[in-house]
């Protein structure tokens, strides 16, 4: 057991000589129980110099390590859930001495990422989709070889996972499904008699008995049928398993998924078993590291460790100095949330397992009834929220903008079509940095800017999304607000909530020949491009509706607008204002800036809209290219060349 996080590299000779998993097969079974206690400390003295996940990986260390030993990875499939739990999958295939690159600029991702390794057979970002992609290459792949998906307890939730068990036992295809259970959801503790039994279900005594039984049965009428629903009814008393077994699956568990050579024993009997199978592991997250088994939700993820002060540290704003940190988003969602809900009884908090994520855990806490955490499952909460908002009462569903492309279809079928009064906090708007792309809000201004009823804000600062949150709630209908992760500027946040006007922008630098059109987090490198430019900038507040009478204005006065938003370009609102001046005929030049279409890699949020030109300097440099693209002949009336000869 530790109880801090190594700030020197640990002494692990047994895990220093395994450079591939063949190399971990070549061991002695008797090594792994020390081989796990090296990957374990490894592991935290990585996640230490890095940050990122490690509960999950802690407590899958054990389970990782017999997986490699009993599989023949990887040409063995071996298929991870969400991707939080596989650092100690990533130390074991040849990545160990790249994991303090862990998801920086240029280094490993944090989830598993096909083109990293061959080892990574799936990249994963979304949870719940292991069964289905492990079922897809079993059903695609030659009969030797084997498939392992692994799934946590909280992923089990999601109604994929359960398509994907149907499916896998209509089609009868050999392959192994691992429930982690890191009793947060499912099972109560792994006594000793539940875990006598697994041993015995998974036994090859147990297993071939059952096998011949079957074969012998099955030419009597309705016999196998009689002894499968005996089998069932049996485990049914002493395991949790009579779900999976009435889907189809055989169930063996729940065992100890600390105990390496049980679960060794059990994987060599699973692997030569035909059709499909679940083994019930219970295991518990931050394994072996104190206080993350103590608060599994508070150390989920880590952030990486800082120098030790070599001179003593001014004291913090609550001991009387130093400057206090601006709230991050999700904490002006959730004051704004608590705020509201004081006022008006109607208000309902939905969210898809992200309570914490969300800032939502006040809320949860002053208004339980009012509160519901639907686990993960997205479209039903997107659906919840319509069938509340049809008895009169007024839902906030707060989602990552990534979770929010799961509940698509509700989104257009039961919300906007429908003309439901839902709210929607979409959190995570724009790139998050070193989660990289499954987790960047790239696309939601695209994909919910086309859909009808729906009006959308993107707020500049903490103050205005508190104020355009309470907008978008007093809103007779569907409204969205996307806004970043993190902190903002430092805005003042006024207490007094103040209904914004609808569709309309702000004009913040009044200019001339170029004017910025900002939509979201960017106005502040966009005020400094514009000072250097001496250009207009407008704070666009609002996506949809378009704030029509400002662009027309602001095209009849300038000779190029840009539009600025932490969004695809593709569809985004810089889209928006094309389609409008379009429509109206008007001919003024426009330089669309945003996410370009392409996957952007994790790294350092700064750094990563200063390589795709987004900070301050890249505005002002494509800008300025964008003005010399061309040199037109003197004395010609092309608008460009008016404010070319400005700069």
């Amino acid at each position: 057991m530790f109880d801090e996080i190594p700030r020197t590299r640990p002494q692990t000779p047994l895990l220093d000589a395994i450079d591939e998993p063949a190399q971990l097969r070549a061991l002695d079974e008797r090594q792994l129980p020390e081989l796990a206690s090296q990957l374990r400390e490894y592991l935290l003295y990585c996640v230490g110099q890095t940050g990122g996940h490690f509960g999950a990986g802690l407590g899958v260390v054990e389970l990782t390590i017999a997986l490699h030993y009993i599989y023949n990875t990887p040409e063995d499939r071996l298929v991870w859930d969400v991707g939080h739990q596989t650092y100690p999958h990533k130390i074991l295939t040849g990545r160990r001495e790249q994991m303090l690159s862990m998801r920086q600029q240029g280094g490993l991702s944090g989830f598993p990422k096909r083109s990293e390794s061959p080892y990574d057979t799936f990249g994963v970002g979304h949870s719940s989709t292991s069964i289905s992609a492990a079922l897809g290459m079993a059903l695609g792949s030659a009969d030797d070889r084997r498939v392992v998906a692994v799934i946590g307890d909280g992923a089990m939730t999601a109604g994929m996972a359960f398509e994907a068990l149907n499916h896998a036992a209509h089609t009868g295809k050999d392959m192994l499904v691992v429930l982690n259970d890191n009793r947060m959801s499912i099972s109560k503790n792994v006594g000793g008699l539940a875990t006598y039994f697994a041993k015995i279900l998974a036994s090859k005594t147990y297993l071939s008995m059952r096998e011949g039984s079957r074969k012998i049965l099955s030419v009597i009428p309705k016999a196998w049928q009689l002894a499968r629903r005996t089998e069932e009814h049996v485990k049914g008393m002493i395991t949790p398993g009579t779900l999976f077994e009435e889907l189809g699956f055989n169930y063996v568990g729940p065992l100890d998924g600390h105990n390496v050579h049980d679960l060794v024993q059990t994987l060599r009997n699973l692997r030569s078993q035909r059709g499909p199978q679940l083994l019930h592991i219970v295991t518990t997250k931050g394994k072996g590291f104190g206080p993350a088994e103590e608060d599994p939700v508070g150390y989920h993820a880590l952030n990486k460790l800082e120098p030790e002060p070599k001179v003593q540290v001014a004291p913090s704003p609550s001991e009387g100095g130093g400057e206090r940190k601006p709230p991050k988003y999700q904490e002006v969602f959730g004051r704004w949330l608590c705020d509201t809900a004081e006022r008006d009884d109607r208000l309902v908090g939905i969210t898809p397992a992200m309570c914490e994520g969300s800032g939502m855990v006040e809320f949860a806490e002053r208004f339980p009834e009012r509160f519901h955490d639907v686990a993960i499952a997205e479209q039903h909460a997107v659906t919840l929220a319509a069938g509340l908002a049809c008895e009169g009462q007024k839902p906030v569903v707060a989602i990552y903008s990534t979770f929010l492309q799961r509940g698509y279809d509700q989104l257009v079928h039961d919300v906007a079509i429908q003309n439901l009064d839902v709210t929607f906090a979409i959190d995570r708007a724009g790139l998050v940095g070193e989660d990289g792309p499954t987790h960047a809000g790239s696309f939601d201004l695209t994909y919910i800017r086309c859909l009808p009823n729906l009006v959308i804000a993107a707020p500049s600062d903490e103050n205005e999304c508190r104020q355009l949150l309470y907008t978008a709630y007093r809103h007779s209908g569907p409204a969205a607000v996307r806004y970043p992760r993190g902190t903002g500027t430092g805005a003042q946040i006024e207490e007094q909530m103040t209904e914004l006007p609808l569709g309309k922008g702000q004009l913040v630098r009044e200019g001339a020949g170029v004017a910025i059109l900002s939509f979201g987090t960017l106005l502040t490198p966009a005020l400094a491009a514009a000072e250097k430019l001496g250009a207009t900038v407008v704070d666009m507040r609002w996506v949809k509706p378009l704030d029509e009478q400002l662009i027309d204005e602001l095209g009849a006065s300038h000779h190029l607008l840009v539009t600025l938003e932490e969004n695809t370009v593709a569809g985004g609102a810089g889209s928006a204002v094309t389609e409008y001046l379009n429509h109206r005929g008007t001919q003024v030049p426009v330089l669309q800036l945003g996410l370009p279409d392409s996957t952007i890699e994790h790294g350092k949020h700064k750094d990563l809209l200063a390589g795709l030109g987004l900070d301050a300097a890249g505005i002002e440099r494509q800008i300025r290219r964008r003005l010399k693209k061309r040199a037109p002949e003197p004395g010609t009336r092309d608008p460009e060349y008016q404010i070319h000869k400005l700069l």
